[in-house]
């Protein structure tokens, strides 16, 4: 069993050795790092080769949204890491409830400081952290392994499919299946440190899943034009920026935009009284017959957008 393990590793392009990077010991540290980032050259044209499969995710994540479901990532090490990063980011970006967007890891939030790697080969504790949040066909769940063969990912995603969710696996190699929907690949080719994916691997996966949540966010109604409008003012600077934002597209001085945010409780309403022409109840009501749109709730007024 070790033995067909390593066999499967060796057939990994995440886990080749690098002929770009065999004298890598050999140079100084301006070329230790010239040679890094241009390997990390390569990240961006693999991301947008699996544009399409990242659309499906994303609208995958949006369709979930709307329905009052939730999207669920999940990994072990980096790849379970980035998840968490991910949706940690979203409440304060979107406004979004926390449990919108969740990111599970293999070995729970202690493994964010510190490696737990001998969880990530039971696929059973994947399935079981997946099971605890209960998950059903109103969810999406994403399962990010770079090497794709992590257990704990692949019994997670397998355990979704059971539960009739929604479901799409990310990972950074072509040469074996993987369960779900949708398989996001991300063909990076070997690192410059052979076998470490936090780094190229790492990268990539972090633009897919920017991606994947800002546009589903972006067809939930959480953006309008390219502004975060649900944003939550939880600090002086995000109070600032929403005053900013109101300032901009309403064409308002300071004062009059920090009174209408006050009034308003929040840049969406603040910005369709101000586009609108309408009290705080109207605008309200119209973002609520519209989805949240503000784009849409603004269609009552033409001119406005």
């Amino acid at each position: 069993m070790p033995q067909e393990k390593l066999e499967l590793l060796r057939g990994l392009a995440t886990e080749g050795r690098n002929p770009a990077s065999g004298d890598l010991d050999r140079l100084d540290i301006l070329g230790v790092l010239e040679r890094i980032h241009e390997q990390d050259a390569q990240v961006p044209a693999a991301v947008k080769a699996a544009l399409p499969e990242i659309a499906r995710v994303a609208e995958m994540a949006a369709a979930s949204f709307r329905e009052g479901g939730r999207l669920i990532y999940l990994g072990a090490g980096t790849s379970g890491r980035l998840g968490v990063l991910d949706a940690s980011e979203c409440p304060p970006t979107f406004g979004s409830d926390p449990a919108q967007v969740r990111g599970i890891i293999a070995g729970g939030p202690e493994a964010l400081i510190l490696s737990k790697e001998g969880l990530e080969d039971r696929p059973e504790l994947g399935a079981a952290d997946l099971a605890r949040l209960d998950p059903g066909p109103r969810d999406t769940v994403l399962g990010i392994s770079a090497s794709h063969c992590t257990p704990y990912t692949v019994g997670a995603v397998e355990e979704a499919e059971r539960r009739g969710c929604r479901s799409a696996f990310l990972t950074c190699n072509a040469e074996v299946e993987v369960p779900g929907q949708v398989a996001i690949r991300l063909l990076v080719g070997p690192e410059v440190l052979s076998g470490s994916t936090r780094m190229k691997a790492g990268s990539a996966q972090k633009m897919a899943l920017n991606m994947i949540s800002t546009g589903a966010m972006v067809l939930a109604g959480k953006v309008y034009e390219n502004l975060m409008v649900d944003l939550i003012p939880w600090s002086d600077k995000l109070v600032e920026r929403g005053r900013g934002m109101i300032m901009e597209v309403a064409g308002l001085d300071y004062q009059a935009a920090a009174a209408l945010l006050d009034e308003a409780g929040g840049v969406k309403t603040a910005l369709c009284m101000a586009l609108g022409g309408c009290g705080r109840a109207e605008a309200e009501a119209r973002l609520e017959a519209a989805g949240g749109l503000l784009r849409r709730a603004l269609e009552r007024n033409p001119g406005a957008d």
